[in-house]
C-alpha cells in the first residue's frame, strides 16, 4: 500500500497523477504542497491511497527515489 498525489491543472476537472508513490499520507501531502507551490497551474491537489508499491520518499523537503544510490 502507498499514497499518490493527484492534481487538477486545467478546466477539465480531471484528476491526474504521476508514478511517484509514497509510504505515508504525510509524505504524499508534503509532496503535494511542494508540487502545488512549484507548478502554478495546479488548481487542486489531493493524496490518495493505492495498492501500488512505494517508489519514493521525502527527506528534508526533497523527493528521493527508493533504491537509488549516489556514488
Amino acid at each position: 500500500m502507498s499514497w499518490k498525489v493527484e492534481v487538477i491543472a486545467d478546466n477539465s476537472g480531471t484528476w491526474a497523477g504521476n508514478g511517484l508513490r509514497f509510504p505515508s499520507e504525510d509524505e504524499a501531502n508534503d509532496y503535494g504542497r511542494d508540487l502545488a507551490g512549484r507548478w502554478m497551474s495546479v488548481r487542486q491537489w489531493r493524496s490518495v491511497q493505492c495498492d501500488e508499491p512505494v517508489t519514493h520518499t521525502r527527506v528534508a523537503g526533497n523527493t528521493v527515489v527508493l533504491g537509488e544510490t549516489n556514488a
